[in-house]
């Protein structure tokens, strides 16, 4: 009963840790495309829009959409874990289900942040969204902020950031994957860039907001970078070592190959080699959480999140 009862708590941080990486990553990407159509009014909207579906993996349908339709799904629409309110929902209720382990002031974050999204939905519909991502974008960078100060750095916060590692890499390939592979609706690199929250960062680096693919060796490859697929990769490892798991253990071994093939890449065929790498990597990030989940959940699947009442 013990370990089902470990079983369920770390299973809880892990979809915690991504729940809250995906809200806020989903924030910062359609603060990106607002801001570009408020900077560019003569972009075509619904190509816009349907780009914002085709990085998150929703079906845009053959009517014309706009990014009204766009936030209503993807921003306010509760019962979604694809959409913000529903996966920060997801995370309040994976993170109550893991109290013991998580700090008091982590719960806090996310309760709080939770019981203020109808007040700044009402608003934006009248205001315009800023304020709403805004506080998406603020809470979920304070709630891992918390995670990494009150936390003892011990299995709990790995599985949380284990969770956030790998949501992170899948979020990055997904942005890369729309400006790589779909080029009737791609972001250019400068939206590519500001959704990442990578703008400054890489202006630092190379001295200026280059629209150059250079973006994708960033996003990929950058040692320093946080977000970038290369160091939530090595992030990702640790904490399966921290766990005990061995170079060939099936959760492990996906990803060390992939930070392995990601550290000796020959940026000189980056570009030719980029729609099978980003494959390649989201495939990885896959056969991993579906490991972890077999090895360290195996007696359900991820917990769902039920419409409740304030």
């Amino acid at each position: 009963m013990n370990d089902v009862i470990l079983s369920r708590i770390a299973e809880s941080l892990t979809w915690t840790g991504r729940y809250v990486e995906r809200a806020d990553a989903t924030g910062r990407i359609l603060d990106a495309y607002l801001h570009r159509m408020l900077e560019d009014p003569w972009r075509d909207e619904d190509a816009a829009c349907r780009s914002l579906y085709a990085i998150l993996g929703v079906d845009a349908g053959a009517d014309r959409v706009d990014m009204q339709q766009v936030l209503d799904q993807l921003a306010f629409d509760a019962r979604s874990t694809c959409s913000i309110e529903g996966a920060l929902g997801a995370a309040r209720l994976n993170a109550r289900s893991a109290r013991e382990a998580v700090s008091s002031e982590m719960w806090e974050c996310l309760n709080s942040t939770w019981h203020a999204l109808g007040d700044r939905r009402r608003a934006a519909r009248r205001t315009g969204p800023y304020a709403y991502l805004e506080l998406v974008r603020s809470r979920a960078a304070l709630f891992f902020g918390l995670a990494d100060s009150t936390m003892s750095r011990d299995d709990s916060w790995r599985f949380m950031v284990l969770g956030r590692s790998l949501e992170r890499v899948d979020m990055t390939v997904r942005l890369l994957s729309v400006r790589v592979l779909d080029a009737a609706h791609a972001p250019d690199w400068p939206t590519l860039l500001s959704a990442s929250g990578a703008d400054e960062a890489y202006a630092r680096v190379h001295s200026g907001f280059g629209d150059t693919p250079r973006v994708a060796e960033y996003l990929l490859l950058d040692r320093d970078f946080p977000r970038s697929a290369l160091h939530a990769l090595t992030t990702a490892e640790e904490c399966l070592a921290a766990l005990g798991r061995p170079r060939q253990d099936p959760a492990r071994s996906p990803v060390g190959r992939a930070r392995t093939r990601l550290e000796y890449l020959d940026t000189a065929s980056l570009e030719e080699q980029l729609p099978v790498l980003l494959r390649d990597l989201q495939q990885a990030c896959m056969a991993s959480a579906d490991a972890v989940a077999e090895r360290f959940f195996p007696y359900q699947g991820p917990v769902e999140w039920a419409q409740e009442g304030a």
